[in-house]
């Protein structure tokens, strides 16, 4: 009971969560990747005794799953609990290999002041670039104008279900639900502005019971504003109220990659994708020669996240939508000889592409 108390105490801004990954970055944990690779995105999370207020149908923070909040995970990894200024000690001692550095907000009510002084902490000692994956109720204009001048270049708001409807049932009409669709476009409209082009990005999760047809509106309506859309894959949480859903399968996972990529870098035109009676995917009109050289490339299945200083990778999140026991979903580097093979017989082109 002592040592629960005593855990209790460790609340931000004093402590912060790490995500697995970064905790082996900045040499604050033990372990290693199923393959070496240069990673320096370091994923921070606030920590409360009371948790996180929202009550998602799919996360692993949600108020109504069941065990201590300590003990939950968060997109089904490990966060240690270490105190801020060992980690940004860390962090300027390591400096040299990080790309990005990001804080997750929880909806609570000293959220938004604690991110603010953990940002400080960070900038005085760090010149590492900094975003905030931010709690929309926790925040507004005056808010977001005032991180921006603490020095956080891009903004993230975890979106998750795109359509309005999706998010009233997995966000808002849940147990202590509350979360409101019109309060998180206002803020990622408002990022908009304040930020600028390209520096304000919405996560999307694909599994939730969307179509793919309501994925890919979704992102030609992103990219039409010059909002990045960043792609995970849901996978459920034990115990959480979505456990017994299951994750896309593979093939619709990478053709939803393919064809976001498609999307955002060889400006596909809508009328060249055809879908089923179920909005999904069923042909693309695209020159067979160039999807394959996309494929080749690998981009399209590496994870999406904020860039570093120099526009390279930054933030590679290894496990975001998958287990370290699981195969890759998107990969934190670009995929091998092998795994390009494998990508090949998972999307299935030959019944996709129409030349």
């Amino acid at each position: 009971m002592l040592t629960d108390q005593v855990e209790n105490q460790k609340v931000s801004p004093g402590y912060v969560r790490l995500s697995g990954a970064s905790a082996m970055a900045l040499r604050l944990h033990s372990g290693r990747f199923s393959r070496k690779f240069a990673f320096g995105g370091i994923n921070l999370l606030l920590n409360y005794r009371e948790g996180c207020f929202s009550d998602c149908a799919y996360c692993g923070l949600a108020r109504t799953r069941p065990g201590r909040y300590e003990d939950k995970s968060f997109i089904r990894v490990d966060w240690p609990l270490v105190e801020t200024d060992l980690v940004v000690a860390r962090m300027a001692k390591y400096q040299e290999k990080l790309t990005r550095l990001c804080i997750s907000m929880v909806t609570h009510g000293r959220a938004y002041e604690d991110t603010a002084d953990i940002i400080q902490r960070i900038a005085f000692r760090v010149r590492t670039p900094i975003s905030i994956l931010v709690a929309p109720p926790t925040l507004n204009r005056e808010r977001l104008n005032a991180f921006k001048k603490l020095g956080v270049d891009m903004i993230g708001v975890g979106l998750d279900a795109v359509t309005e409807q999706l998010f009233s049932q997995r966000r808002t009409q849940v147990p202590h639900g509350g979360l409101r669709w019109e309060n998180y476009w206002e803020i990622i409209n408002a990022s908009r502005e304040i930020f600028g082009p390209w520096k304000v990005n919405c996560h999307v999760l694909v599994g939730l019971g969307e179509t793919d047809r309501d994925l890919i509106e979704t992102f030609y309506d992103l990219k039409s504003r010059r909002i990045l859309a960043y792609l995970f894959c849901f996978n459920p949480e034990p115990d959480s109220r979505l456990a017994e859903r299951p994750k896309s399968n593979i093939t619709r996972w990478r053709r939803i990659q393919l064809v976001k990529n498609l999307i955002e870098e060889y400006h596909l035109e809508r009328d060249r994708i055809v879908f089923d009676e179920t909005g999904s995917i069923r042909q693309l009109y695209f020159p067979v020669t160039d999807v394959k050289e996309v494929v080749i490339k690998g981009v399209a299945f590496t994870t999406n996240g904020c860039p570093g200083e120099n526009a390279e990778p930054g933030c590679t999140r290894p496990y975001g939508s998958y287990r370290p026991s699981e195969p890759f979903r998107d990969y934190p580097f670009l995929p091998e000889d092998s795994d390009l093979m494998e990508i090949r017989g998972q999307l299935k082109l030959e019944e996709l592409i129409e030349a």
